[in-house]
């Protein structure tokens, strides 16, 4: 982020920060011993924003000012712009794609087995598998990762791409790579390993991670001091619902696959768990 101004503590920002707000400017009020600072996304000109602070301090109102997005006649180019500034969403997006179709959306044991989270292999028609122990004996330590790029449907890679490309995307520019890869390898891990617990090494999909993207987002603009995620607060109750229509067996009967319900839950808790963690890192940072 950049900083763009720096003024007293005494000096009330609130209403300067709703205006930002309601344009879905990405920034932060940080408070230091003897001052407050204002900084935005290295994606919104910190020229425009001190222009306005001045007219805004100066008494100037600002309700009929209208921030103008850039945009270009090529309609593509925002699209581009976004997948390039989000490279990490861009590439879980690709890699996705790409093993879920070099695994044949499931029918291709042979190369399976490299992305399930133990080794597996078939003899006289019975399933076995080496198990978490021969995962880390093995030092195949990528296992606990790489479930989440199996899909077993095309309406099941679809859903969990869009989603990613829609909040993960959104996560990346506002609050930063780190922050998202850190996010989707801890909810991979957490949720992979939850429904191995559950079910077994037969699972995978993005789901897991995808409602840990849907959690951190509701948590941190409810309970986050700023950096909006922005996402309607009325998704929790959509998430909820998704999560009550995989246990009843609706999900799989439209052609989704065998539904990892317990994954889809332990990364909705896991992407909420990470907001009181950053929150407080942030807290020592300032």
């Amino acid at each position: 982020m950049i900083k763009v101004f720096t003024v007293p503590l005494s000096e009330d920002l609130s209403e300067f920060a709703d205006f930002l707000w309601q344009y879905e400017v990405p920034h932060r009020v940080v408070e230091t011993e003897n001052a407050q600072e204002l900084w935005v996304s290295r994606t919104v000109s910190a020229e425009q924003i001190q222009h306005l602070y001045e007219l805004w301090r100066q008494g100037e109102s600002l309700d009929h000012i209208q921030l103008v997005r850039n945009r270009s006649s090529n309609p593509s180019s925002g699209f581009v712009s976004v997948a390039k500034r989000s490279w990490f969403s861009s590439a879980l997006i690709l890699l996705s794609v790409m093993v879920s179709f070099l695994v044949g959306f499931g029918d291709n044991f042979a190369m399976l087995r490299y992305f399930t989270i133990a080794d597996i292999m078939i003899s006289n028609d019975a399933l076995y598998s080496s198990g978490i122990e021969g995962t880390v004996d093995r030092w195949e330590l990528w296992r606990f990762l790489t479930p989440m790029l199996l899909h077993f449907s095309a309406p099941h890679l679809m859903f969990n791409l869009l989603w990613v490309w829609v909040v993960g995307t959104r996560i990346e520019l506002i609050h930063g790579r780190l922050s998202l890869v850190l996010l989707v390898t801890f909810a991979a891990v957490v949720s992979n390993l939850s429904q191995y617990w559950e079910t077994g090494p037969m699972f995978g999909g993005l789901s897991g991670v995808v409602f840990a993207l849907l959690g951190y987002a509701w948590a941190w603009d409810k309970f986050g001091s700023d950096e909006r995620i922005g996402l309607p607060p009325a998704l929790m109750g959509l998430m909820l619902f998704w999560l009550a229509l995989g246990y009843t067996g609706v999900l799989q009967s439209l052609g989704f696959g065998a539904i990892a319900n317990t994954a889809h839950l332990m990364g909705l808790v896991s992407g909420i768990a990470v907001v009181p963690m950053r929150i407080f890192l942030l807290k020592q940072r300032s």
